[in-house]
């Protein structure tokens, strides 16, 4: 990604790794630093310094933030390590003894400290100018908000609690004056994430003001509602209270798409990893929501090889998917994290066998994408138009979330299309995760 944002004489280089949430903990860094008269440089060698935002989650994330790591150390020399693994300070030290300076997660102020030690900040006011919106990594039609770090679930697999600590809320009037912000800035498109999306405002309850100056997040997508445009839940956890959004997507307050990492389908496994949430209640919840909004579009994750899932085990998992006809799938083949609560369990499943579990399992979930897609050829759908080149227009509905899931392609009569507008498509061809189509 190319930044050349600002005039100031230091110039900061930036690696942005790992998820959503770690992409806005870089902007919210790089804001800061442009507000102060810095520079973001888009290369190693006219950086001054470089920050490296990293991902500890799994063992490959940690081993692709080492290597990061390592590139910037040897084509600049001045590195700042910030994010998840900076909890493992040992291991970067082991790996890359030079660094500057480690900090952890969503630490921004120690963050500029240490640019400060490095590269004092210009005194020049007029190079303080910054967006109301800050600096964003995204394209200029969509952006993520985050209304919350940290998480209190107990995962037996994952260490984010560990990583983020606990949940701790924004302010709702907060996290509205950004969105307020965002929309006016030419946004079209909010993705609302966080660790526990459903959770928002759970911390808050025992304050005398909770419920006033946060609510939950109901009074908080209600709210977003209000900005006419499009407003997109990730990380949501089958709790009650998702149901009372689902009437906001029917009526099309937000857009009819939840992101519900449910991980695993047996109550067995499920009550192995110590999720907040079992195979009977989650069918009935998502049977239900799709009766109040027959629109809805479900995307998850699901992990194969977690420790004692057996062939039975899986094939639960491959028959639960298809009955549920989840829409959009993701699949991880178990990593035995160092520090989660999950790496000393009995019963570790063999590489091989997960790579077969994983490589079946994406059979299955392509084969129902497709067959779900077909059923959209004739339909008319909105779309969002993400970018126009001499060949046609990326696009994506209303049931696509950007990067990972499908898009839509217009290749014909285009070429008045702009990245951000929305228009109406008539679906003519589907593939198993792309649809084609042509302006109405």
């Amino acid at each position: 990604m190319e930044l050349t944002l600002g005039t100031g004489d230091n110039k900061i280089g930036l690696i942005s790794l790992g998820c959503p949430k770690a992409l806005v903990d870089s902007e919210r860094i790089l804001t800061r630093l442009k507000s102060e008269g810095y520079s973001i440089s888009s290369s190693y060698e006219e950086a001054d310094a470089v920050i490296v935002n990293t991902c500890g989650f799994l063992d490959t994330a940690k081993a692709e933030s080492l290597s990061s790591i390592e590139e910037a150390m040897s084509k600049n020399g001045k590195v700042i390590v910030t994010g998840c693994l900076g909890k493992e300070k040992d291991l970067i030290r082991k790996h890359s003894p030079n660094v500057l300076a480690i900090t952890g997660p969503h630490q921004y102020e120690k963050v500029i400290e240490e640019v400060h030690k490095v590269l004092p900040p210009s005194k020049n006011p007029f190079v303080s100018l910054v967006p109301d919106t800050g600096i964003k990594l995204t394209p200029r039609h969509y952006a993520y908000l985050k209304i919350s770090e940290g998480c209190n679930h107990k995962c037996k697999f994952c260490i984010i609690p560990d990583l983020r600590g606990p949940l701790v809320s924004r302010k709702r009037s907060q996290i509205i004056r950004e969105a307020e912000k965002l929309a006016d800035a030419g946004v079209r498109e909010l993705m609302i994430i966080s660790q526990d999306t459903s959770a928002y405002g759970f911390d808050q309850l025992k304050e005398n003001n909770g419920k006033e100056d946060f609510g939950d997040i109901l009074d908080l997508t209600t709210e977003l509602g209000d900005l006419n445009i499009w407003i997109r839940l990730h990380y949501v956890y089958p709790y009650p209270s998702v149901e009372k959004i689902i009437p906001l997507m029917a009526s099309g307050k937000i857009l009819p798409y939840l992101d519900i990492p449910f991980q695993h389908s047996h109550p067995e496994i499920l009550k192995k990893m110590a999720r907040p949430a079992n195979h009977t209640n989650t069918s009935e919840k998502i049977t239900s929501w799709r009766k109040i909004c027959p629109e809805l579009t479900i995307r998850s994750s699901f992990i194969v090889g977690f420790p004692g899932e057996t062939e039975e085990h899986f094939q639960n998992l491959l028959n639960w998917v298809e009955e549920m006809q989840i829409d959009r799938i993701g699949c991880f083949k178990y990593e035995n994290v160092r520090g989660s609560k999950s790496f000393n369990m009995p019963d570790q499943v063999p590489e091989a066998i997960k790579n077969d579990r994983f490589d079946r399992f994406m059979e299955k979930a392509q084969e129902i994408s497709f067959k779900r897609l077909q059923k959209k050829i004739g339909s008319t759908l909105d779309v969002i138009v993400d970018q126009v080149d001499k060949e046609g227009a990326t696009c994506r509905t209303k049931a696509d979330a950007p990067e990972i899931d499908g898009n839509l392609f217009i290749d014909s009569n285009f070429q008045g299309l702009k990245p951000g507008e929305f228009c109406k498509v008539i679906v003519d061809e589907a593939s198993e995760y792309d649809l084609w189509g042509t302006l109405t």
